[in-house]
């Protein structure tokens, strides 16, 4: 083998590598192009995401307003029946005994602070679960964030591996072809 034969390979190795090269390339390239093209309709859809997370909170917070004041209504009518049906017991009672335990004044506000608590109760427990869907999102977002800088961190690794393979197989040939022209030198 002469020194043109060796050159020569060399050339047709480096065009098949630029061929390669490309071949390679382009799938890559395209991939690209349908993951940013993914990524902005799904950038997109955002608005739309935040606008039904914030109507399904609206609704809820309403639909528990509605609850405790349907409620709120209904005890209200259930304690004018009770004080209107308790009241000519009651004053016969209150006229023997002066008891306060069973005056209609008590009864109605211990009745009305039982509702309120449960009405409050509804309230925090709705809240509460606000809270851990938002904690819940929160985590999801610190995943995608940490699932980025590591698949980033990965493809520098990748991308350092396949350079260091690169440059090392380049020196090789290099070295192979300094190697052939010394020999051939000789000759």
């Amino acid at each position: 083998m002469d020194i043109c034969d060796c050159v020569s390979y060399i050339n047709m190795a480096s065009n098949k590598n630029e061929k390669n090269r490309e071949t390679f390339n382009l799938p890559l390239d395209e991939t690209k192009s349908t993951v940013k093209k993914t990524t902005n309709e799904a950038l997109n859809e955002i608005p739309r995401y935040t606008k039904a997370v914030k109507e399904y909170q609206e609704e809820t917070i309403q639909a528990m307003k509605d609850i405790a004041e349907n409620f709120l209504e209904s005890q209200k009518e259930v304690i004018r029946s009770m004080r209107t049906l308790w009241e000519p017991y009651n004053e016969n009672v209150q006229n023997s005994y002066a008891s306060y335990w069973v005056s209609p004044q008590s009864f109605t506000e211990n009745y009305a602070r039982a509702v309120s608590n449960i009405t409050d109760s509804l309230i925090a427990a709705t809240r509460f679960w606000n809270n851990i869907l938002f904690a819940s999102m929160d985590a999801w977002k610190n995943s995608m964030q940490h699932a980025r800088d590591n698949t980033i961190e990965f493809s520098r690794l990748s991308t350092n591996v396949a350079n260091t393979f690169e440059n090392t197989a380049r020196d090789n040939l290099r070295d192979f072809s300094r190697e052939v022209e010394r020999r051939s030198r000789r000759e």
